[in-house]
């Protein structure tokens, strides 16, 4: 029975879902780069440690002090791979986590991941689809497998996620030209991103990988013009083209654990943003 939680990479997700855990009654520990950012979570009832992966002199200083914050039953890693300011960094930080973790017996290792995995074609996604189309994509999948191989894992893959302070209606707003009108939306709101996780931390017969995408996906016009009128801002403008997209499954999430989505239309997310 999972009763203490170690959430690696409190920041926009991380730090929801180690809130959302707390208000469950589980003792959570959290992790932030900074010692301040670190302070700040014990307000919220969350055990904060500063843990920084790209200082290695810093990691062997306080090693005892977190490895213990990271020895708890589960363990839920949500870095982001940050290859826009630090292309090579992504794969060596997750090494050094996997060394400070290698003598703790975890009942669940929860990894989050990003649907980014799978190839930009015009066909249906599910979790066997993922291949190295690209070096982000070769890294995504080589940062997966460190933690796949471990007992009582599992990959989360998160499809564009949004949610308070990432309304999709910025994301394309007074852009012109755009390509793919007709591709299908792949997106995912943060309440279903934490209830996705937290189910799967307390299932016993997890493996393997899951994808977590709104189950409905309107075309790209249609989504991202709505959202950004819904915020009062210029429409994105698109091209007249047959280029499709690819379309991610959740439905191995929903027959295997009957998981129902709160947002399964990302229409029905804008108001929610």
């Amino acid at each position: 029975m999972v009763k203490s939680v170690c959430v690696v990479g409190c920041g926009w997700f991380g730090l929801s879902l180690a809130k959302t855990l707390v208000n469950q009654g589980l003792a959570v520990n959290g992790t932030r780069r900074s010692q301040i950012d670190a302070n700040a979570l014990s307000q919220l009832g969350i055990k904060g440690t500063a843990v920084d992966l790209s200082l290695t002199e810093e990691l062997n200083r306080n090693q005892v002090e977190i490895q213990t914050a990271l020895n708890t039953d589960c363990l839920v890693v949500c870095i982001p791979p940050g290859f826009r300011k630090d292309a090579d960094g992504y794969l060596t930080k997750l090494a050094r986590l996997v060394e400070l973790i290698k003598d703790i017996a975890y009942q669940k290792v929860i990894f989050i991941s990003t649907t980014g995995v799978y190839p930009p074609v015009d066909r249906l996604m599910t979790e066997c689809d993922a291949t190295a189309y690209s070096d982000k994509s070769n890294k995504l999948l080589k940062a997966e497998a460190m933690f796949a191989k471990m007992s009582n894992s599992c990959v989360v893959r998160f499809a564009g996620l949004v949610g308070p302070k990432r309304h999709p209606g910025r994301f394309l707003a007074g852009k012109i030209d755009l390509a793919q009108p007709n591709a299908p939306v792949n997106v995912v709101h943060l309440n279903d991103c934490i209830a996705a996780v937290s189910k799967l931390m307390f299932e016993a017969s997890t493996y393997g990988i899951y994808n977590v995408c709104a189950p409905l996906h309107p075309t790209r016009r249609a989504f991202y013009q709505q959202a950004s009128d819904d915020l009062g801002l210029t429409a994105p403008l698109f091209i007249d083209d047959a280029i499709g997209g690819k379309l991610i499954s959740s439905e191995r999430l929903i027959k295997e654990f009957n998981f129902e989505f709160q947002f399964s239309n990302p229409t029905d997310m804008l108001s929610a943003c």
